[in-house]
């Protein structure tokens, strides 16, 4: 008797077991990847146009063409990059920034903009003279970036300072100037002509790539207030060509180096 009731624990045990492993078997099975292969496929005369597919997007192409190709203003001269500390594009986008975002701001939080700051590199093209379009827009500012307004404290706007010398690249800055002397350090600091109030909150328009941290202008990220004014810088440029029939950039100094 006690054989077979060790016989019977032994063989419940294997039909647990067994039961187990069936199920386990059954369970969805896990796919690793092994091995990753890639080849270059060339784009060569041999692959024809399709009629179809161009006869589809032939209105959509011409509609957005003649919308894009829109004469809104006129630039006497060409607006380029070109410049050490400042560049006559970098201080046209900065001031009409400020112009453009400043009514909206005043009007949402009955708060004013002290300062704007962009970065030199989301410039992607010039205006040159001659008729400017809605594409002319959307090649200087291709990205869906939108105007972010910062509350700063002075230490902050200190940090904007150094890092614009520390970066030696024309940013375009508007609302405010400074000087840097022989030993490359600040002075004369200035917001709208005013020296800089240790105890007062700057509110600086930029974009929201910048706010978050873009070209490494982490002091954004110390601000004390934010406000997304939902409007495009894009959307700035092509408000301020249909409003302006002549464009201009304007050539005050806002950075003096010594």
């Amino acid at each position: 008797m006690v054989k077979l009731k060790n016989y019977n624990v032994v063989l419940k045990q294997f039909v647990l077991i067994l039961t187990f492993a069936l199920l386990l078997s059954c369970g969805e099975k896990k796919y690793f990847v092994t091995k990753i292969e890639g080849k270059k496929i060339s784009i060569e005369n041999s692959v024809t146009e399709s009629t179809e597919i161009e006869n589809f997007v032939k209105p959509y192409r011409e509609s957005i063409d003649k919308d894009l190709s829109q004469v809104l203003s006129f630039a006497p001269e060409t607006l380029d990059k070109t410049g050490t500390w400042q560049t006559p594009i970098g201080n046209f986008l900065s001031d009409i920034t400020l112009e453009k975002t400043q009514p909206i701001f005043e009007k949402r939080e009955n708060k004013s903009i002290d300062i704007c700051l962009l970065n030199h590199g989301g410039i992607r093209s010039i205006i040159p003279s001659g008729n400017v379009t809605s594409r002319t827009a959307y090649e200087i500012m291709p990205f869906e970036n939108t105007t972010i307004v910062v509350g700063l404290k002075a230490e902050q706007i200190e940090e904007i300072v150094s890092y614009i010398i520390s970066e030696k690249k024309p940013h375009p800055l508007s609302g405010m100037s400074f000087t840097i002397d022989k030993n490359n350090n600040p002075t004369s600091i200035l917001v709208n002509n005013k020296p800089l109030e240790k105890n007062k909150i700057y509110y600086v328009v930029t974009s929201d790539y910048l706010v978050n941290g873009g070209d490494n202008m982490t002091f954004f990220q110390k601000g004390v207030e934010k406000y997304n004014l939902d409007y495009k810088l894009r959307n700035v440029l092509i408000d301020y060509f249909k409003t302006n029939k002549e464009i201009k950039a304007n050539t005050n100094i806002r950075i003096n180096k010594e």
